[in-house]
């Protein structure tokens, strides 16, 4: 939090503090105040409570009531320009710091046209379910391209199976994106063998594994998903299956490019020559979606664009067509964490500012909650090694989905030789892993 309000050189903070009974003043209490110095006003949605008394962090900060900004007059100015900046998703990168990705007025709105037009979201009869929070870009892009098609679009503060199935039946709602998971816990609440006959179909994005089989398991009720395929730099509904297609075509990630002048082409990294049709690779990709730039850090920006307006997405995959691809998987070490794609770098810094660790190495392990991270140490010999202290220590200062299901220490991390170098075997870390909580 103090790190993305530092760099970013946010003037108000909106929040409400007893979501989801998140102690989110109790968090701001514990950031730096100089992390925070730039920070003019807190705008607080109380949900009929008394206002809180802010921390002394957020002393002498204009403290504003959420309700009393919506009673106000409608603003009139427009000073936009379409190419001006809009608003910023963070990413992680090759750093433990999250990049801040910058879209403009014309990337989001532009964006949400086509999604609108190439979904299908203009009928009459169209009503969305937004299960997605509206923080990142896969629900970001879905809330906008269904205000662009003034559609209904219902809304869920907080996801769960058995609302969001009663919100279907309730609002005959026709489209929704979401996780496997979500239409997993959707389809367990709904005893009907036509699950939801108002709806037409809908994209999923596959986040844990347990759930491979979801798309054959949701059209075995009369419920059509699509596999789909984003990133915060060209917006989450970029490309997506055909719905007329069988299972095993919808079931895969990628698809359709959702722009009439996106392009999609796949480079061999090592060669740095660009492949035909078929043939696996990096992909690259380019759109009117694209962001401007990564807030704020002008040489990562120079590194993941091309010369000619391509995004250097990290991902394996190979085309079909010009405007059709098939995504298999990260070429990175980046890990799926709670939806968001998290750089293991960010937890293994983490871990590192503990006494008893001297290196960590983060990788991803399938449990039956889906992927999580684990994590394996070497210890500094400063401080003894005790694993519930190092989960303890990782709750304490990063996000709950990032916390490590288990940690293990090591004398030395698995390495191979090459003539690029010693490299640590992460496949290896990650079958131990695996064996690890097996045997746990």
């Amino acid at each position: 939090m103090g790190d993305i309000v530092e760099r970013s050189g946010c003037r108000a903070l909106v929040l409400w503090p007893s979501f989801k009974e998140i102690p989110f003043l109790q968090i701001l209490e514990r950031v730096q105040s100089t992390a925070l110095a730039q920070l003019e006003s807190i705008i607080i949605y109380a949900d009929g409570e008394p206002l809180p008394t802010l921390p002394g962090t957020l002393a002498g900060r204009s403290l504003i009531d959420y309700q009393e900004l919506a009673g106000c007059e409608e603003f009139s100015g427009d000073d936009v320009q379409p190419e001006n900046g809009v608003v910023v998703f963070t990413t992680s990168g090759t750093t433990a710091a999250p990049k801040f990705v910058l879209h403009s007025h014309a990337s989001i709105t532009g964006h949400a046209s086509d999604v609108t037009e190439f979904f299908g979201w203009c009928k009459p009869d169209t009503v969305i379910l937004q299960v997605v929070p509206l923080c990142g870009t896969f629900g970001h892009a879905q809330a906008m391209a269904g205000l662009a098609a003034g559609r209904p679009l219902v809304m869920m503060p907080v996801f769960s199976g058995p609302e969001a199935t009663d919100l279907m039946h309730q609002h005959k709602v026709t489209h929704c994106n979401g996780s496997d998971e979500m239409f997993a816990r959707m389809l367990d609440a709904s005893d009907a063998p036509l699950a939801f006959p108002s709806f037409r179909y809908g994209g999923y994005a596959a986040f844990n594994p347990v759930y491979q089989d979801i798309v054959a398991r949701a059209d075995k009720r009369g419920m059509k998903l699509v596999g789909l395929w984003g990133m915060s730099e060209m917006q989450a509904l970029y490309a997506r299956q055909d719905p007329t297609e069988t299972v095993d075509v919808r079931r895969r990630r990628g698809g359709m490019l959702v722009s009439k002048t996106a392009k999609v082409r796949v480079r061999d990294t090592e060669q740095g020559t660009l492949l035909p049709h078929g043939e696996v690779g990096e992909l690259e990709v380019r759109g009117p979606s694209r962001m401007s730039e990564y807030f704020g850090d002008t040489v990562a920006s120079q590194s993941v664009l091309t010369d000619d307006g391509f995004v250097r997405t990290g991902d394996l995959g190979f085309t079909e067509n010009d405007q059709q691809f098939v995504f298999l998987g990260r070429m990175g070490d980046a890990i799926r964490l709670g939806g968001f794609l998290v750089n293991p770098a960010e937890i293994e810094a983490h871990l590192q500012t503990h006494a008893a660790v001297d290196r960590a190495q983060v990788v991803a392990v399938d449990t039956p909650q889906g992927t999580r991270a684990f994590a394996f140490v070497i210890s500094n010999r400063v401080q003894a090694f005790d694993e519930s202290a190092l989960l303890a220590h990782c709750a304490d200062g990063i996000a709950g989905f990032k916390v490590p299901v288990g940690i293990q220490k090591l004398t030395r991390f698995p390495v191979t030789e090459s003539a690029n170098g010693v490299k640590i075997q992460r496949s290896h870390l990650r079958k131990m892993a695996a064996d690890y909580l097996k045997s746990g």
